[in-house]
């Protein structure tokens, strides 16, 4: 049984996986001579714009990318630097505004789309956030889910939402790995001092803390999403945002002091362990114009691959009648 009640065992059974090569991986340099690592699929079509978290890659979007092209989009999946197969900084500079900027040097520079819709969870949602209000006219809409929402406090204690509470999304009953990645990271990697320990660090956030419903990831697909986190210094880079908060600077600041007014389609994973139910309330006040939040049973952290069978065709409908108007 699930924490809210919903019997997993009874879960509709999800779409099939794509193997480990079904997608062609393009790589460009966006500008900076910094490649990243992407998957372009269905060309031609309406562009979403797919982003990853932590302890994300673009494996995580496997389940999303065949489904959405078959509905008529052109779905881009990058890495972030850093993750993945993308290239790691020279300068070792990860940061939010880091990461938009990429994104969009890729989608509008390199592949030539003058606007798109984005998808993101985790640390893809922040940044999805911030490529709203940064590059205006940019992102038609967007699909949100899972993270940290927009900090709209004064918006939010006008609502009468405990700002204790947001607090509360930060922390979790598993936000531990916050402080260990983000306070002691040095510490954490001598600890994790070898390719197979520092799998077990990543595949312990797909299995048993629980940050997935129960059982909505079996060894082979955990396995397939640890292998790009083997590598330290890669591992290290998906650690600095945590950093931030423990005295890492960034040259700029995300814009996330503002609602959001772009159409916004939201999820929310039932059972997620690390974003705790607050999110809800946040959502339907940073958010101005939303469809949801829609609460997915038997879904966790990772609802986009957990319950795919109810996020793709969602997905698929709400940007349809975005393109239709644009």
């Amino acid at each position: 049984m699930s924490v809210t009640g919903y019997d997993v065992r009874l879960r509709p059974a999800q779409p099939a996986t794509p193997a480990a090569d079904a997608f062609t991986i393009h790589r460009s340099d966006i500008g900076n001579g910094l490649e990243l690592a992407y998957v372009r699929e269905g060309v031609g079509g309406y562009p979403l714009l797919l982003i990853h978290g932590y302890p994300e890659t673009k494996r995580i979007w496997w389940r999303n990318i065949e489904p959405l092209v078959a509905a008529g989009f052109e779905v881009i999946v990058p890495d972030l630097r850093g993750h993945g197969d993308s290239d790691l900084s020279e300068s070792d500079t990860y940061d939010l505004v880091t990461y938009s900027r990429d994104l969009y040097a890729l989608v509008h520079d390199v592949l030539g789309h003058e606007h798109v819709g984005v998808i993101g969870g985790d640390v893809g949602g922040v940044v999805a956030v911030d490529m709203v209000h940064r590059f205006e006219g940019f992102v038609d809409a967007l699909c949100f889910f899972d993270t940290v929402p927009p900090m709209v406090i004064d918006a939010y204690v006008a609502a009468g939402i405990d700002i204790g509470s947001i607090k509360a999304i930060a922390d979790g009953p598993t936000g531990d790995y916050r402080r260990r990645q983000g306070g002691e990271p040095d510490v954490l990697a001598a600890e994790l001092n070898s390719p197979a320990l520092r799998r077990a660090w990543v595949a312990a956030m797909y299995g048993p803390r629980l940050w997935a419903s129960p059982g909505t990831f079996s060894d082979a697909d955990i396995d397939f999403m640890t292998e790009p986190w083997a590598d330290e210094a890669r591992l290290r880079a998906g650690w600095a945002v945590y950093q931030l908060g423990y005295g890492r600077t960034a040259e700029e600041f995300p814009i996330l002091d503002r609602t959001v007014d772009a159409p916004t389609l939201l999820f929310y994973g039932a059972d997620d362990q690390v974003v705790g139910p607050d999110f809800l309330h946040c959502c339907e006040v940073a958010f101005t114009n939303r469809v949801g939040p829609l609460v997915l049973a038997g879904a966790g952290h990772f609802l986009q691959w957990e319950r795919a069978d109810v996020f793709n065709p969602t997905v698929s409908m709400f940007f349809h009648s975005i393109a239709s108007k644009v």
